[in-house]
């Protein structure tokens, strides 16, 4: 149960119910078996010991752990001098130089609707040209009637 040494002459021998023949240090060890006490849960046993780490820290050092770096690189189509640039920028400047953009994205759409509708002359100077239609048996070989 405590895993101690038992020496020469000391000691009781205990044969478990399904005949595991277990080696009982003291009275103390004993008892406490036939009480059905878990020995990891008994502070002065080496398998209580063995669970909570103790006597161990001597032997072993803690692990060191690398700290990840972030590092900002450049993207397709913008140097990180931009990126950098944009991020330091104020959030308003930003919604400003957006607005902007869309109005003059507007404009121009606006402006080639009115070319578009000036060249045009009505419905007969469409350049669409129908293709002929043609039906499954057309395409098999045989004719239309």
């Amino acid at each position: 149960m405590s895993e101690h040494r038992i020496y020469p002459g000391n000691g009781k021998l205990f044969i478990r119910r399904d005949g595991k023949p277990v080696f009982l240090g003291s009275s103390k060890a004993y008892s406490l078996t036939l009480q059905r006490k878990k020995p990891s849960k008994l502070v002065w046993t080496q398998v209580w010991r063995r669970l909570n780490k103790k006597g161990i820290s001597e032997t072993t050092s803690k692990k060191r752990t690398r700290k990840t770096v972030k590092v900002q690189r450049a993207i397709v189509g913008a140097s990180l001098e931009d990126i950098k640039k944009k991020a330091s920028q104020k959030s308003d400047f930003r919604t400003a130089q957006r607005a902007a953009a869309l109005k003059e994205a507007k404009a121009k759409a606006k402006a080639a609707k009115a070319t578009a509708k000036k060249t045009k002359k009505g419905p007969a100077a469409s350049t669409h040209v129908k293709a002929p239609k043609f039906t499954k048996r057309a395409n098999k070989g045989v004719t239309q009637r």
